[in-house]
């Protein structure tokens, strides 16, 4: 039985599209400067609607366990940007705010923020504990499929290489399906929309801007 939505639910969902909308418009218009200056705001402001709908499931624990997925978002990060061990030789850009040994802090959010996205629709709609951790890590790295292209373009990361090598998505599947495990157990019960509309707004915002860009 599907739930009517809550006033929550519908203003997340009608704010997580205004923003994807107006930036699709917007920097199709030409004003990708001023659109895209604005990411650390809107990652801050996906991640504050994420926790309005869903309060930590088990207290303290939770905070725990996020807070871990953040720290190794950030440790897998300064190890690739200061070793080129993980995911290859790249750098960060000026957009995604104040760094720390080359990596935004805001990285880390980033990864709590698709890791909980990516985890909790897999458990909606797959039964199978591995299966579903599996799943949840493929959404992870198709997204980032359409992000590569697009991220120097938004002065996010830069390459060395000009591209994403092959290795960037097996470290981040890999990296992934460690997260998707260690979260597996503080994700919330409840059937609430905001996870698919969030998730999609992604979707449709790289999807759209890596074809835009390619042709």
């Amino acid at each position: 039985m599907i739930k009517p939505m809550s006033y929550k639910n519908s203003i997340s969902i009608f704010s997580i599209w205004l923003v994807t909308i107006s930036g699709i418009i917007g920097i199709y218009l030409g004003h990708m400067d001023w659109f895209i200056s604005k990411t650390p705001t809107n990652l801050i402001l996906g991640l504050v609607l994420l926790y309005w709908n869903f309060p930590p499931k088990n207290g303290q624990r939770s905070w725990v366990t996020w807070l871990i997925v953040y720290l190794i978002g950030m440790a897998v990060e300064l190890i690739g940007v200061n070793t080129g061990l993980l995911f290859g030789s790249y750098h960060y850009g000026e957009n995604l705010g104040i760094k720390v040994y080359g990596v935004p802090f805001l990285i880390g959010i980033n990864w709590v923020v698709l890791t909980f996205l990516t985890a909790h629709l897999s458990k909606r709609f797959i039964q199978n504990k591995w299966l579903s951790i599996l799943f949840g890590s493929f959404l992870m790295v198709s997204l980032d499929f359409f992000i590569e292209p697009t991220a120097p373009i938004f002065d996010f990361w830069h390459w060395d290489s000009g591209y994403a090598p092959f290795r960037n998505f097996v470290d981040w599947f890999v990296a992934s399906f460690i997260l998707q495990i260690i979260v597996k157990n503080d994700l919330p019960e409840e059937s609430n929309s905001f996870p698919i509309h969030h998730l999609a707004s992604q979707f449709v915002f790289f999807g759209f801007f890596y074809v835009y860009f390619k042709f």
